[in-house]
């Protein structure tokens, strides 16, 4: 009797079932490869912590079961994938939080594998060459084929042109209320100077997320974010309601000279570093516990209430971080409270550059500072087609058009409101 590897079929569907069996296999084999790589990345985390075991001589680092399955979208189809799991119960020193295992190869977010608009950026920023691409591509794509180091350097210079088109362009047409500013620093390979990439991610009149401006400054200083807002002035760009960023930029006193009229929102995320650095280790969790009390209180009285109780803290430096820019930590409680979760702190620019900022390795190669310019470029780009507008976004333009919000509630008459009589005595 022959061997056949599917049962018989009608001759007019042998092409068809030809076509299934060969997707099957290839997934299938994608599948088995996936898991093996899974199982290989988890066997060497474990080895490396192997020596590392509590008072009672067990180890710390141990194997924890599976995760459960998920699928995940892949040049070779929907696969179900079940990543192994590892309890590590080391403690970080830093955060006093527990250490957590985190697999490069398949990331707890990821439903789908990248595209190469994504992975190229991301390639550059973190240190390789154009001419490490294609080993390194094809070791993630499992291929080569059709890449060459010529291929990537056209590729570039396209992304480049398409850089400079974006900065140029007119700004008249587009009305940003909200506005998210950093200052990213990468390794671009070269060995005295990082590129400070100055980012600006603004929110539209409809809700939508877009970026706004980007451009390499120096050290984030005042001059070159003054350039980056004069030119965006130039190009049409309207002053925004509120601006959100870092404390420490040199973006506010320029803010001031181009924008007087936008209001400043300090990022939370920056301050609640800033205030750990100045307690002890072992104040950590109270603080973080006090500080969430204020930006995640009900609405700003609350809020201001919670900024007394902090004051009772016995470390003076860590309380006038606060008490200093007190107005400008709470101005997001003065608009809609569906916004406020946006609006505290730079989470938009920070979750972008993620994978990228705060690098220390630089590896050999020549460097190009256009070309890390317009590989953030395409990252933010290719990232924002992920972005979802703001909550309650119909809101938005009624905060442009000057609407009185109130304990985060629109006030459709403001002079008949006895909360804003109250808010005009205490100031």
């Amino acid at each position: 009797m022959p061997l056949t590897v599917v049962p018989e079929l009608p001759s007019d569907d042998q092409s068809a079932a030809g076509s299934s069996l060969i997707d099957q296999i290839v997934r299938e084999g994608a599948r088995k490869m996936l898991a093996a790589a899974l199982q290989a990345e988890v066997d060497a985390y474990i080895a490396a912590f192997a020596d590392e075991c509590d008072e009672a001589g067990r180890r710390l680092v141990v194997r924890n079961g599976h995760h459960q399955p998920r699928e995940i979208l892949t040049a070779a189809g929907a696969i179900e994938v079940t990543a192994p799991r590892v309890n590590d119960k080391r403690i970080d020193e830093e955060t006093g939080e527990r250490r957590r295992f985190s697999s490069a190869i398949l990331p707890a977010w990821c439903r789908k594998t990248p595209q190469l608009t994504e992975v190229l950026p991301l390639l550059y920023l973190h240190g390789l060459s154009s001419g490490d691409f294609v080993p390194a591509l094809g070791q993630f794509l499992g291929s080569s084929a059709g890449l060459s180091a010529s291929v990537i350097t056209k590729l570039t210079e396209v992304w480049k042109g398409e850089q400079r088109t974006f900065a140029a362009r007119d700004l008249s047409a587009v009305d940003y209320v909200y506005l998210w500013v950093d200052g990213i620093h990468v390794n671009i390979r070269l060995e005295e100077h990082k590129l400070c990439l100055l980012v600006m991610i603004g929110v539209r009149a409809d809700g939508r997320k877009k970026l706004v401006a980007l451009t390499d400054g120096y050290r984030e200083s005042a001059e070159s974010w003054a350039d980056l807002l004069r030119d965006a002035k130039r190009r049409g760009m309207r002053a925004p309601v509120l601006a959100i960023g870092d404390g420490s930029l040199g973006f506010w006193s320029a803010l001031a000279e181009v924008f007087p009229q936008t209001r400043a929102q300090r990022c939370w995320f920056h301050k609640i570093a800033n205030v750990l650095g100045a307690l002890p280790k072992s104040a950590h969790p109270g603080a973080k516990k006090a500080l969430a009390e204020i930006w995640n209180a009900e609405d700003k009285e609350y809020a201001e209430r919670a900024v007394k109780a902090f004051q009772a803290a016995k470390y003076p430096k860590a309380v006038a971080k606060v008490v200093d820019d007190l107005q400008v930590l709470l101005a997001f409680y003065d608009y809609p409270a569906e916004h406020w979760v946006h609006l505290r702190t730079t989470n938009p620019i920070e979750s972008t550059f993620a994978t990228v900022r705060h690098r220390t390795k630089v590896t050999k190669g020549p460097g190009s500072r256009a070309a890390g310019l317009a590989m953030a470029f395409k990252l933010i780009e290719s990232a924002q087609r992920r972005w979802r507008a703001v909550n309650a976004p119909h809101l938005v333009a009624l905060v442009r058009a000057g609407a009185t919000f109130v304990k985060g509630k629109l006030v459709e008459r403001p002079e008949e409101s006895p909360a804003i009589e109250d808010q005009s005595r205490a100031a």
